[in-house]
């Protein structure tokens, strides 16, 4: 089932430059994982050691934070949107 997944200005470096591609997957945690296979840098930036996304990302699923709904378990559906955005801070 292709999802779209939608990365901040922040991330797209880590992807080729490219701000949006598609994916055959059936979860959050199917899609971070075909993110790491395909682009190593891009998965670091989401996701920690542990496989856990970092503290200053953020995940949605539609509009929905994936945090709100079940997590790395939540399911991806056809024509789903996951879009990633990293926190931007500062004074």
């Amino acid at each position: 089932m292709a999802i779209q997944v939608h990365l901040s200005t922040q991330l797209r470096a880590h992807a080729g430059g490219v701000d949006e591609f598609a994916l055959e997957v059936d979860s959050v945690r199917s899609a971070l994982a075909e993110i790491e296979r395909r682009h190593p840098a891009l998965y670091r930036g989401i996701c920690d050691e542990t496989g856990a996304v970092r503290r200053h990302v953020n995940v949605f699923v539609n509009h929905t934070s994936a945090r709100d709904g079940r997590g790395l378990d939540t399911p991806l559906r056809q024509g789903d949107v996951l879009t990633i955005l990293q926190a931007v801070s500062g004074g």
